[in-house]
This record gives structure tokens, C-alpha cells and sequence, in this order.
């Protein structure tokens, strides 16, 4: 009886120790999500929403396509700088997928996106450590000229 306990103990214990899923555990927990995360998807967020806008009006593609390839630049950037790719549902650029309306005025809609960039920017600048600092600070003012360009 009691050898027979034995190898059920043994033989209990032993059963996990062969099986694959001691090596194939998944405790690893994903990575907490970087602090630049919210920057980079609203830069991806800007590019669509001035790319969405110049389509609708043809006479503003001049004025928004350079402000929208700087955006995208920045999203590309800060992905790079975090190391993780853009999630696999980008900003589709309509009014809808930002959650607000555009006004009758297309570029006063996209100035008042810029403020807000430009403020969240600042934000990120003043609070990243050293070797980020530099990235936000030039994205900060780019937005902040977006909103002069857009006047």
C-alpha cells in the first residue's frame, strides 16, 4: 500500500516534469505599454486626418500632404523609438474615427488638432528622460507650426 502511494506520488509529480508545459508556460507578462504609445497614435491619428481632409478638398492637398508626411514621419519615429509596430487597426482619418465632427471649416478643425498635439507633445517632452527629450521637443514645435502653417 504504501509502495503503491509512492508511485503515485512519484509518478503524480513526475507527470508535469515531462510534459511540454513546463518549458512552454506563458507567465511571461507582455511588456507594459510604452509612455510615447499615445503620442505615436496620435501622430498616425493627425497624418490620416490631414491626408482625409486634403481628399475632400483637392485646392488644400498643397497645404496639408507636407504637414501630414511630417506626421507620419513622427509616428514612424516614435514606433522605432519604442520598438514595437503600429497596432494593426490604424486611424482611418474620418471625422468619425477621431470621435469628433470636423466644422465647416476644415483647417480650423485641423488647427485646433495641432493645439492640442502641440500641448500633448510638451507634455511628453517634459516628462521623458534625456534621450527622448530631444524627439518630442522637435515633434512639440513642428506642431506648433502646423497650427501657423494652417492659418
Amino acid at each position: 500500500m504504501l509502495r503503491a502511494g509512492a508511485l503515485v506520488v512519484v509518478g503524480g509529480a513526475a507527470v508535469p516534469l515531462t510534459g511540454c508545459d513546463l518549458f512552454d508556460r506563458d507567465d511571461d507578462k507582455p511588456p507594459p505599454p510604452d509612455p510615447l504609445e499615445p503620442l505615436a497614435a496620435e501622430s498616425a491619428a493627425l497624418a490620416a486626418r490631414h491626408r482625409a481632409a486634403a481628399a475632400t478638398d483637392p485646392a488644400l492637398a498643397d497645404r496639408l500632404t507636407p504637414i501630414a508626411d511630417a506626421h507620419q514621419a513622427h509616428a514612424d519615429e516614435l514606433r522605432r523609438v519604442i520598438g514595437r509596430p503600429a497596432p494593426s487597426a490604424a486611424p482611418t482619418g474620418t471625422p468619425e474615427a477621431s470621435g469628433a465632427a470636423e466644422p465647416a471649416d476644415p483647417l480650423a478643425g485641423l488647427r485646433e488638432a495641432e493645439r492640442m498635439g502641440r500641448d500633448n507633445a510638451a507634455k511628453a517632452c517634459a516628462a521623458a528622460p534625456a534621450e527622448r527629450a530631444a524627439l518630442l521637443g522637435s515633434i512639440a514645435a513642428a506642431r506648433a507650426t502646423h497650427v501657423e502653417a494652417l492659418k
